[in-house]
């Protein structure tokens, strides 16, 4: 039985601020005890840098590093040496374009959506500034959801790449990845998978999706800042390029220039890699795991219900989302620029975003690019819901004017 009130009381920030409706998860979530020990454990117990030394402290701290690629593995289905670690998704996405563009030329197409974050826009659009690639957009509905067959219209002989969110951070809109993905492969076509809003809200498995590449962030599923991570076939990282370069991640290198690179993953990680993040990490897989994702999204789903059929009854909003099974909930309330409506519920002690949320070519679907989102998870509760409505029912442009003077 999913207890969500036993949850809570795993979260620092939920006990010490019980004021606060943390309705921003979008955005990060809060981290489990389990994981703060995780990390300080790692400063007050064998503090070492990774891959580097022999001493016992040492062989802990490599042992622990890499211990989080395994666990990895488990939570998404893949094998360690698929793993390769960096600092966020962003990081890890630039790795992936990095390392196709040895693989493409000018006037090859990479296929995305509109609906897409910066960081799976602005690579490639590099690379179409650079190298002269061209950038094509795959139709969506008003939702931003793909349609298989308006994809597979798309796939020309040009068509190298399709990169897209497995749930797009603004509408939370779940692509229809395994149709895609088959699709794609049909006509010989990579895919490259964001899965920053997906992992730790849903069950997600790459074999079973047969994807090429994936990669997300840790701290959007409970774990530290500071580390993402890249799936990627290994026959496709094997031989990758790295995008940087540095000690850690060579075998050998002379004095006329020759560089060997360590086998993947570890050529993808130059320089001493934020250890304790990536401890950190291993411990938020285990805990989301020892929950368990099913259980995790069928909580989700179950409260975003709750909270959709109030908000539904309220006249003072328009809502971009209304089908979602699951995501945040994105809406404006009419007549008040977004970032009033937030700050608002931010004097009540309520966290959402405002703003373009970092899709600023959004607006081209949706009609906006200023909107809010209450993005939900795990620790979130039917009673937060209700107080959310309420406040959002009371906001006009006089409530909202009325908190700045």
């Amino acid at each position: 039985m999913y207890d969500v009130d036993k949850i809570r009381q795993d979260f620092p920030m939920i006990v010490n601020h019980p004021e606060l409706i943390y309705f921003d998860n979008g955005a990060t979530t809060y981290k489990p005890k389990h994981v703060i020990d995780a990390v300080n454990s790692f400063y007050t117990d064998y503090t070492s840098n990774v891959e580097r030394g022999d001493y016992e402290t040492a062989v802990r701290a490599d042992r622990a590093y890499d211990d989080t690629r395994k666990i990895i593995g488990r939570l998404i289905n893949c094998e360690a040496k698929e793993v390769a670690f960096f600092a966020n998704i962003t990081a890890a996405l630039n790795q992936v374009v990095y390392g196709l563009s040895k693989q493409l030329k000018k006037d090859d197409t990479v296929l995305l959506t509109q609906a897409e974050h910066a960081s799976n826009l602005l690579p490639w659009y590099r690379l179409k500034e650079e190298m002269g690639i061209n950038i094509a957009y795959i139709p969506v509905d008003l939702q931003g959801r793909i349609d298989p067959d308006s994809l597979e219209k798309c796939l020309d002989e040009t068509v190298k790449v399709v990169s897209v969110a497995y749930v797009t951070n603004v509408l939370g809109s779940v692509q229809p990845l395994k149709e895609v993905i088959s699709i794609c492969h049909k006509h010989n076509v990579l895919t490259v998978i964001d899965a920053a809003q997906a992992i730790g809200h849903r069950k997600v498995d790459v074999k079973d999706l047969n994807c090429d590449f994936l990669c997300f962030s840790s701290h959007k599923m409970c774990g530290p800042d500071g580390a993402g991570v890249m799936y990627g076939k290994y026959d496709l990282v094997k031989d990758m390029s790295p995008l940087l370069l540095g000690g850690g991640m060579n075998a050998r290198f002379s004095n006329d220039g020759t560089i060997i690179y360590k086998d993947a993953p570890y050529r993808f990680e130059a320089g001493t890699p934020n250890i304790e993040g990536v401890i950190g990490l291993g411990a938020a897989a285990e805990y989301l795991m020892n929950i368990g994702l099913e259980n995790i999204h069928q909580h989700e789903v179950e409260l975003r219900a709750y909270l959709m059929d109030k908000m539904l009854k309220l006249d003072n909003i328009n809502i971009y989302n209304p089908d979602d099974e699951s995501g945040p909930i994105t809406f404006n309330v009419k007549d008040v620029f977004a970032q009033d409506a937030a700050g608002y519920l931010a004097a009540h002690k309520v966290c959402v975003r405002s703003g373009n949320h970092c899709a600023k070519i959004l607006h081209n679907i949706i009609g906006t690019d200023q909107s809010i989102r209450a993005s939900l998870y795990l620790y979130n509760t039917k009673a937060e819901a209700d107080r959310f409505v309420e406040l959002v029912s009371q906001i006009d442009i006089n409530s909202a004017i009325g908190i700045f003077f």
